[in-house]
């Protein structure tokens, strides 16, 4: 009789656990999400700018989960809760039964609660509908500086964190301001775009050439770097700073920092102080050894115990070894504990401009860069479009 495997989440690491689960012909996978599309939130800065459109950033679950040969069975709901003795995923419509259990929730922007109005007058970039209604604003604004509106005083756009997210909202938006100067000319020179951070410099984390090269990148493009700059809170008009100043803004995106998806708060298992879970070393979670987390739901370390970045790279690498613990559990063989590392790193800095590192010693910038970031992402969309295409197919043999 076949297994039966639920993953919860349709992010970057569900979707990977379902591609290698499905390779395995007495696995039966049900994939379950609140939202009926999967989000390519590395492309949010193109997006938000308005050099993306919809169809670059969003892919309908159901059309994927139909393009496998062995039928993936996608639900589209919300998941309320679990109960781990009696093995059934709790949803709105009911409740799904398990052998095996992926918990691939993600996470959403962590609007600081010590920052008051932070929640109430800014956008985040986790979800789409917020990325959508910042890409109107964004917009909005433009139109109305082709109108000749809004003239005579700076707009300030500010961008809080100054993170991986952080630079490449604000560089594909200054990009986006320098190309509309050649067209609307002088009127879009008012508008300023501040990188806000805490931190002594921008990306930390990362190596000091990707730190100088996005640093280089930023300056170039205008963009008003504030370090070691501390938010006190927020109005509709200002932003006020912990060494009494303020500065005026239009809208404000937050990038600075995440917590884990809400279901996580709903179960009782180890957690960090940003609710993700803490994993035993085969990513098991609550004791369960049949139950796994990956992605940025669940804090990952590798074999030294440091803790990986919450990226998409992580969350597939995690969902790999998943699916591959799954496989060898059900044949009775030994599951080594997960161990990975960060391969590489490729920031979009505006335009046809990246900058990039590779095994820690390949290191690229500008154009290249680019070329490179590109190809990456287009390998990853065109699997899910190829997949979507399949499913088109597979939907036309079952009507014939």
């Amino acid at each position: 009789m076949n297994k039966k495997v639920v993953v919860i989440g349709g992010g970057y690491g569900g979707l990977r656990a379902v591609e290698h689960l499905s390779k395995s012909s007495d696995i039966d996978i049900t994939l379950i999400d609140k939202n009926p599309y999967h989000y390519l939130q590395t492309e949010a800065y193109g997006y938000i700018a308005g050099r993306f459109d919809m169809h670059d950033v969003a892919v309908d679950l159901k059309e994927w989960c139909s393009g496998f040969e062995k039928k993936v069975e996608y639900i589209n709901d919300r998941v309320t809760s679990i109960e781990f003795d009696e093995q059934q995923v709790k949803r709105l419509g009911g409740s799904i039964p398990y052998d095996y259990l992926i918990i691939a929730t993600g996470a959403q922007t962590n609007f600081f609660s010590f920052i008051k109005g932070l929640r109430e007058h800014s956008y985040g970039v986790k979800k789409l509908q917020r990325a959508y209604n910042f890409r109107i604003e964004f917009e909005n604004l433009i139109y109305k500086k082709l109108l000749n509106e809004k003239n005579g005083e700076d707009i300030n756009l500010v961008i809080g964190g100054a993170g991986l997210s952080g630079v490449e909202v604000a560089a594909e938006m200054a990009h986006v301001i320098e190309v509309y100067k050649k067209t609307i000319g002088a009127r879009v020179e008012s508008i300023k775009i501040y990188l806000i951070d805490a931190s002594k410099t921008i990306l930390p984390g990362v190596s000091e050439f990707l730190i100088k090269s996005t640093q280089k990148r930023l300056d170039s493009l205008g963009v008003k770097t504030l370090r070691e700059t501390f938010i006190d809170s927020m109005d509709d008009s200002y932003i006020y700073f912990r060494d009494s100043k303020k500065l005026k803004y239009h809208f404000m995106v937050f990038t600075g920092g995440i917590k884990a998806a809400e279901l996580n708060d709903s179960l009782d298992v180890e957690k960090n102080k940003i609710s993700q879970f803490i994993p035993n070393s085969r990513l098991n979670i609550g004791n369960r050894e049949n139950v796994f987390a990956i992605g940025d739901c669940v804090e990952i370390k590798n074999a030294a115990k440091e803790v990986l970045p919450p990226t998409a790279q992580t969350a597939e690498r995690s969902a790999e070894y998943v699916a591959d613990a799954i496989r060898k559990k059900m044949d009775k063989q030994d599951i080594k504990p997960f161990n990975s590392s960060v391969l590489g790193v490729f920031i979009a800095l505006g335009g046809k401009y990246s900058a990039g590192e590779i095994f820690g010693f390949i290191k690229v910038s500008g154009y290249s860069a680019y070329l490179l970031k590109k190809a990456i992402t287009k390998a990853y969309y065109l699997g899910l479009r190829l997949r979507i295409n399949a499913g088109y197919k597979n939907r036309i043999k079952r009507d014939i």
